[in-house]
């Protein structure tokens, strides 16, 4: 028996409605975001599953610390210059395809969420799916704050899915920030 050849339609809709079930979170805002990378879903995963890179791509993660067992501590850039402290722990992995965390008691925001990594079904590498459910510190004033100073989760979380697709694809993040130059003397005497 042959299997049915794979359709040519494409499916349009956004991945937050095509799986509700898997976007409902326990917190008061959630986030879906998913990007199409140019790269097999084992070395994404292996690149993503490994904490520590994300400062190389993620803007707000200022540092990752692997602590025991399935626990990591994150060191992340808030609001108004202040930093939050998050220790979160992985409740699921399934490798090469999905990884969830939880927020532990005591984080400054609560929050839980996955990655998921799924293979193109036509070969043409693997699209990335990211979900986060969280409460806002501060509340509702609290997400409008981070909203306007771009540090509000589901803004960084679009940022810095598109920054992890072109760290994979080229092995580098453009940037339109010009480089630091060496000190000039002043022109005036």
């Amino acid at each position: 028996m042959s299997n049915p050849p794979l359709s040519t339609d494409a499916d349009v809709a956004s991945p937050a409605f095509t799986d509700k079930d898997a976007v409902e979170g326990e917190f008061s805002a959630n986030s879906i975001r998913a990007v199409m990378i140019n790269r097999p879903r084992q070395a994404l995963y292996d690149f993503w599953r490994d904490f520590r890179n994300f400062p190389q791509f993620a803007e707000n993660v200022k540092e990752v610390e692997l602590l025991e067992g399935t626990r990591s501590q994150w060191t992340i850039a808030g609001p108004a210059g202040m930093d939050m402290d998050l220790v979160s722990e992985i409740t699921e992995d399934r490798p090469g395809e999905y990884i969830a965390w939880r927020s532990t008691e005591g984080s400054d925001v609560d929050h839980e969420g996955w990655v998921e990594f799924r293979d193109n079904p036509f070969g043409r590498g693997t699209e990335v799916r990211v979900f986060v459910s969280y409460d806002p510190p501060a509340g509702a004033l609290g997400k409008v704050v981070a909203k306007v100073l771009q540090r509000e989760p589901r803004i960084q979380a679009r940022r810095e899915l598109r920054r992890f697709k072109q760290l994979m694809e080229t092995g580098e993040i453009p940037t339109s920030k010009a480089p630091d130059a060496a000190p000039r003397a002043d022109r005036h005497f």
